[in-house]
């Protein structure tokens, strides 16, 4: 398992996305794991991502066009073509914790923002948070089962550093998520 330096200073060491996606493929092998669900703002990663899970399924989950800028999307067209030619599928749509009140409502009766869960899931990281919305997202776009474990790898700054196990669940069960295994991240 990649391990990260303790950080000096308040700044998080970053995790190599390569010792990451590595990472993510053997845990993916010894645990049967058929699914892959990567963050990928440009496309870089999920490039990555759909060359090494070749024959896997592989969802690359990108920013909502807009999310910079009106009409804007950043995954590049070539990174598009790469990822669809290898055999990735890609989503791009509303983040997940843009509708997570739904889920607040149901389980506590109240409403409450999704900042907040977004917030609480950032103790553990950003690449974290990442990691556990888009596989919300996943689901709810029916490119993964909620009935199986997949592996999903999110990150900050425009690269993979955090992996995780994890049975997905749909935005509105959410609290049905479950995250088996954090197979890295990096020292906060």
């Amino acid at each position: 398992m990649p391990q990260a330096e303790k950080a000096q200073g308040a700044k998080a060491k970053k995790l190599d996305v390569n010792a990451v996606l590595n990472a993510a493929k053997k845990r993916a092998e010894d645990l049967g794991i058929r699914s892959v669900i990567v963050a990928s703002t440009k496309g870089g990663t999920g490039v990555k991502a759909a060359e090494l899970f070749r024959g896997y399924n592989v969802v690359v989950v990108t920013h909502s066009t807009g999310f910079i800028g009106p009409d804007v999307q950043e995954l590049t067209r070539e990174n598009r073509e790469q990822i669809l030619k290898t055999g990735g599928k890609i989503l791009t749509t509303t983040h997940a914790f843009g509708g997570l009140g739904r889920a607040i409502r149901r389980k506590f009766n109240t409403y409450q923002s999704d900042e907040i869960v977004a917030n609480t899931l950032r103790v553990f990281g950003q690449g974290t948070k990442v990691a556990i919305e888009i596989a919300l997202m996943a689901a709810d776009s029916g490119l993964v089962s909620v009935k199986e474990n997949v592996i999903s790898i999110g990150g900050s700054g425009g690269e993979a550093d955090t992996a995780v196990v994890l049975q997905p669940a749909n935005v509105q069960d959410f609290f049905d998520v479950k995250v088996r295994e954090i197979i890295c991240k990096p020292w906060l």
